[in-house]
Formats: C-alpha cells, structure tokens, sequence
C-alpha cells in the first residue's frame, strides 16, 4: 500500500502533481474526449480545499520538441481552459518551464490556487530512457538536470498518472527519487487503480473472467501467459483470434495474422486447456468501410474475405460466460468497432458485462478502445472501474513492477 492525498498536509506547500491529461484533439485543437481531465479533478479538488498550491504537469501526444508546429498543435492550452471551466477558477498556463519566471510564477500561488506547466514533453530529457542513461553519462546529466528543475518547484510530490505508471519519464520516476525527503504519494485515480486492477489479480471473486481482444497475440502474450494462471476463462476476439486459429490449421482468408507466432499460439492453446475460449464465428467482409456488404462466417473464412468482429454465435456463447462471471477484466475490442457494422460484437460484449455487473459482478474495463467502446455503449455508470491507462493497464495485468509507484512512500 502507497500513502495518498489523505495522509499528508499540504496547506500553504507547493504541491507537484504530475497528471495523465493527454487528450485527443481535433484538427482545430478542440478536446474530442475530456475522460482524463474529468478523472483528475476528485485529486486536484481535494488539494485545493486543503489549502495546497498547485504545480499540474502532464505531457500530451508525441511531440517533435524540433518541430515549432508540434508546440502549436500539441499545447496543453486547450486543457487549461477546460480544466479552469470544471474548476470554475483560473487556470495559467506556464509556458517558459523551465527558466524565465517559472519560478517565481510558482511561489506567488497561493493556497488554493493552481498552475500548468506546458507539455513537458517539449523538452527531449522527459522521455530519455533509464536504459539509456546506464551507458550514456550525458544523457543521464540532461535528464537528473531536468528532473531537478522540476523538483525544485514542489514541497510534496502527487502522482496521479496511472496512464504513465508503466513509464520511466523524468516526471514519473527522476523526480520523486530526486525529492526522497518529501512526501510523495498516490492520488485518488492511481489508489482506485490500484485498489481495482490489484484485487483482481490478488483475490478475485470466481468465476473470474478476462477478455482481450485487439488486433496482435504479439501484444497480450504476456498478459495471456500470466492470467492463465489466475483466471477461470480468457475469453478472446478481436483480429488476435486469427493468428490462433491459423494456427491450428482453420482457414481465415485474408484475416490479419502473426505466422511467426503460429508456434506460440498452439502452445498456448495446449497448456491453456479449456480456459481459452475463441469466436465460432466471424462477421467477415472484402474490405473495412462503413456499411459494407457482410457475410456470417461459421468456422472457416472464404478467400478473398476477412474476419472483422465476432458473429452472433460467438457473442452469445461470451455471453453465457460473461454474465455468470463474478468478476471480468477487459482489455480490447472485438473487432474494427470504430466502423459500423463491426461495432457489433464489442457492443453486445459491452452490454453482457454491463447486465453482470448489475447482477453483482466486479466489472474492470482496461483503458483504451475498450473504455471508448463502453462510452459509446452509454454503459459507463453500469461499470465498477474504468481504467484511464490502456498500456499501463494491460502492463500491471502482466505482473509487471512500475518503479513510478515503487519509490513512493509507503503507507
């Protein structure tokens, strides 16, 4: 267990709070999807109310920090404004961190009032990997110089990021190791994170049921591996599908494959046993476009066709399980459900684990497609948890350590 926001005083202290507010934009630059700011404010609400003065950071997209059209498009102007508007209190954005009067900027906050930094992704020592910094001296001195203009500029250190968790940037992992004399805890996304994600695995209510979908095995090999270990049934669509089925010798036609995986997914199916589940049949079609003319493939996929969601068969054998599971993790999307008429399968999904959750499941949806799947269903309040880091989700289902939440106190 990690110490949280309740645990310190952060009255009159200048509170460094590295948030996941990297939101899509539309080409104008308007926020398309304000799930991640909306998740940040229960933190920053109770920081403010408790008299702290607050330093958020985030980064957005992938910026080229060469490109000046990347600091245009890519600013995190757009989420100040709307985090000012959910707030109903200014929000300035810093746009000369580090230097100018950054400095001076923040310590004339006063206790309640708050600030954000500019995309820090904009200066290159952000994303230097640890990795690379064990063999490259100079690499190592540009991100320790970083980091520490950012630590100075904070009291207390909030991570509130669970999107980044799995990440070793600068503002996750250099700077609280650099503030070690500081407190420097959780807030209430990364605790509910953790509280959810970390029941499942530990002492999941049975049966406990995975679905992964998506479109590569080579990306959820792990996360197959080890809830193989825990899990009663994997249930498993998506383009991923294919390459097992492929692998046993099932005709996909033009289906999307791994071949050089063929051996792995059969030796996973033979240690897996009856725990893995996949589609009996596919909604299949030339090409992927709207509205396009269909075919309901029962096992075998014609030539020239390939499998783009889950046919009726198989969403109602899913179901069956889903709605009997008491606890379900998902994590991808059935098919191409960004395109009707492929939305179907991820849509009927969605609403058998909305019904079990309603009959008393623990229901966790693992960032990404599946959570945008579930927002277009309308089903989000019928959900337990809704994870805002697809990635870091899927990591901490692997098993895997994340060294941003290990070197925070412990509680």
């Amino acid at each position: 267990m990690k110490k949280t926001i309740d645990d310190i005083n952060v009255s009159a202290k200048r509170v460094l709070v590295r948030l996941d507010l990297n939101v899509p934009l539309d080409a104008n630059g308007n926020i398309t999807d304000d799930r991640r700011i909306r998740s940040a404010l229960a933190t920053v609400k109770k920081l403010i109310a408790d008299g702290g003065r607050l330093v958020l950071m985030s980064h957005l997209g992938r910026p080229d920090p060469d490109d000046p059209a990347d600091r245009q498009r890519l600013s995190l102007a757009p989420v100040a404004k709307r985090l000012a508007q959910l707030l109903e209190k200014p929000v300035p954005l810093v746009t000369d961190f580090p230097g100018g009067s950054t400095n001076a900027n923040v310590n004339a906050i006063q206790s309640g009032e708050l600030c954000l930094l500019e995309n820090l992704r904009f200066h290159p020592a952000e994303t230097i990997k640890d990795k690379k910094t064990e063999t490259d001296p100079d690499l190592a001195r540009r991100k320790r110089a970083f980091a520490g203009q950012l630590a100075d500029l904070g009291d207390v250190y909030v991570n509130d990021a669970f999107g980044t968790c799995h990440r070793d940037n600068a503002s996750m992992l250099t700077v609280p190791r650099l503030m070690q004399d500081k407190p420097r805890v959780v807030g209430y996304l990364v605790q509910r994170e953790l509280k959810f994600l970390g029941e499942a695995l530990r002492d999941p209510k049975r049966p406990f049921v995975c679905i992964l979908g998506g479109a590569k095995v080579s990306d959820k090999l792990g996360v197959i591996r080890s809830l193989l270990t825990k899990c009663d049934t994997i249930l498993i669509g998506g383009a991923m599908a294919y390459t097992f089925l492929a692998g046993e010798g099932m005709d996909v036609g033009e289906s999307m494959v791994e071949p050089d995986l063929f051996e792995t997914a059969r030796s996973l199916r033979e240690d897996a046993r009856e725990k893995l589940r996949f589609p009996v049949d596919s909604v299949a079609a030339r090409k992927i476009a709207d509205h396009v003319a269909t075919e309901i493939c029962p096992d075998v996929i014609p030539e020239g066709l390939m499998g783009l969601d889950i046919g009726p068969q198989t969403i109602a054998a899913f179901r069956e399980v889903i709605v009997s599971a008491k606890t379900i993790v998902w994590n991808g999307p059935m098919g191409v459900f960004e395109t009707a008429p492929f939305d179907a399968g991820t849509l009927a999904i969605a609403n058998a684990v909305a019904d079990a959750t309603d009959a008393g499941a623990i229901s966790i949806i693992g960032g990404g497609d599946s959570a945008a799947a579930i927002d277009r269903a309308k089903l989000s309040d019928r959900m337990t948890h809704i994870s805002t880091g697809g990635g870091a989700s899927l990591e901490f289902l692997e098993g895997k350590r994340f060294a941003a939440i290990d070197v925070l106190d412990d509680a």
